[in-house]
């Protein structure tokens, strides 16, 4: 199998550091969730701040990653203008130019990849914030239920909006991909 310098930075965008931001995710979460005074003895606490620390950050990074990787890489030849006289397949090579001109495809450009552009960049925003309330309370947040939940909160929307750009994206590269 041989993938095009198009292709890999394609992978590395969605796949690579989507799988990342997953694993981040699911590791934060559990340990936010089970990080309480009553569950864990002080040498549990320690533990489970460094995973806690560790998801929230590679999370936070690979979201950012993600992100810039998606903007300044991968989006330039989604947006790519082709030369005047192209239609129909020849258009295949330029994504967005094919979806727009193409029966029943333009609302992927017009609604699927117009949101995943605005909402893919709250993801890392929101990851960040966590991360940083994290490393500001540290251990303190196993006696701060109300933050701890907070936190939680924040993180799945960070996750959830990653999720829906993810989503659209899969969907976009399926209809029209960047080659």
């Amino acid at each position: 199998m041989e993938l095009s310098n198009r292709e890999a930075w394609t992978a590395i965008h969605g796949m690579i550091l989507g799988a990342i931001f997953l694993l981040a995710f699911t590791g934060g979460l559990a340990s936010f969730w089970s990080l309480r005074p009553e569950w864990v003895t002080q040498a549990g606490l320690k533990e489970r701040m460094l995973r806690i620390y560790a998801g929230t950050t590679v999370m936070a990074v690979a979201a950012w990653l993600t992100v810039l990787t998606g903007t300044y890489k991968v989006y330039p030849w989604y947006r790519a203008v082709p030369p005047k006289g192209l239609s129909g397949e020849d258009l295949r090579l330029y994504p967005k130019s094919y979806l727009l001109a193409t029966e029943g495809k333009a609302d992927w450009h017009d609604f699927g990849m117009e949101w995943k552009e605005h909402i893919a960049w709250i993801a890392p925003l929101i990851a960040t914030a966590v991360a940083a309330i994290v490393i500001y309370y540290g251990p303190r947040l196993a006696y701060e239920p109300r933050i701890r939940k907070l936190l939680i909160g924040l993180f799945i929307v960070a996750f959830a909006t990653a999720g829906v750009a993810g989503l659209f994206g899969a969907f976009i590269t399926k209809a029209a991909p960047v080659q």
